[in-house]
């Protein structure tokens, strides 16, 4: 009897198959647009709407290899994660699913701009002029992310667009996981070794001040095109040591546009130890945007709709 009553229970859980999608019949692909580390991005068309997208599908192995690090977790999907997210500053996703090939695929908007790290490289007028509010921008974004309780683990320029309105776009969740206890554990390394705090490099337990330390990285790279210690290709043991032992390069030193208190502000986000750093990204966000309006008001960020709710209610760390 109680076989039977497994069997049932067995059968009244358990997951319905997934529908799989054949995406060289739903999407007529035009173009390729870019190729991450764990996927390849379409310029598309979507058959299903009629609208054009970016069709974003992800390398199964490499996949399977990083989503095996959280067995037993029930760690969302990158897709299960990009389709709740609703914010002006965060490219919108609006479909996703499994191809025939067993791969997963996202369906975002397609965004016409540039790539933040054009910019950090150019240092043209859309930088010069469009810096401060591209970094209050980008700000809100990791605020809202946070507020949603998740860890986002890569922010940096590659992963963000400007588009053709010159508004931030946050486009690649690939590495996010869950602000909770059992994804803070030690050992999860995984992100852009430049951008990398450093407790996640000594493999230390890890929550939302990782991705202020990387957005700090990532707002000192857009005034000097440079790293605040010097850049190495890949996750080498001169880079972890300089990381964790040698205080970054004051901000100042290599660029002279910019405000001392917009210069305190991003070097407290790239503290060593997490304590010393902003606690939350709406504390520094709070702080740049009053710096702004106090040096150049016209400059700050027109929208700031994002600081409503009450300071205990923003992330948690």
């Amino acid at each position: 009897m109680s076989s039977l009553k497994q069997r049932l229970k067995d059968f009244f859980t358990r997951k319905p198959p997934v529908e799989k999608t054949d995406i060289t019949k739903r999407f007529d692909l035009i173009s390729r647009v870019g190729q991450g580390s764990m996927s390849k991005v379409w310029r598309a068309r979507d058959t299903k709407t009629g609208r054009q997208c970016a069709l974003k599908v992800l390398d199964k192995a490499k996949t399977a290899r990083f989503e095996s690090r959280f067995i037993g977790l029930a760690k969302p999907t990158e897709g299960e994660v990009a389709v709740e997210l609703d914010h002006k500053y965060i490219v919108r996703t609006y479909d996703h699913g499994i191809t025939t090939d067993k791969e997963q695929f996202l369906v975002m908007d397609f965004v016409d701009g540039i790539g933040l790290s054009f910019l950090v490289d150019t240092q043209n007028d859309v930088m010069q002029k469009g810096r401060i509010r591209f970094i209050i921008q980008l700000g809100e974004a990791i605020q809202y992310f946070h507020r949603k309780n998740w860890i986002h683990r890569d922010i940096c320029p590659r992963n963000v667009l400007i588009d053709r309105e010159y508004k931030v776009q946050l486009i690649d969740f690939g590495l996010v996981v869950p602000n909770t206890a059992n994804f803070q554990k030690p050992g999860n390394r995984t992100g852009t070794a430049n951008y990398m705090a450093p407790e996640l490099i000594k493999r230390q337990r890890t929550d939302q001040r990782i991705d202020i330390f990387s957005f700090s990285v990532t707002c000192y790279e857009m005034y000097t095109k440079r790293m605040p210690w010097e850049a190495e290709d890949g996750l080498t043991i001169e880079m972890m040591l300089q990381h964790i032992n040698k205080p970054p390069d004051d901000i100042r030193d290599h660029t002279d546009q910019i405000d001392d208190e917009v210069a305190d502000i991003i070097m407290k986000g790239l503290e060593r130890h997490p304590d010393d750093r902003w606690p939350r990204i709406g504390d520094m966000i709070r702080s740049l945007r009053d710096a702004v309006t106090r040096v150049a008001p016209s400059t700050s960020n027109e929208d700031d709709d994002e600081d409503d709710g009450e300071d205990a209610d923003e992330e948690t760390t």
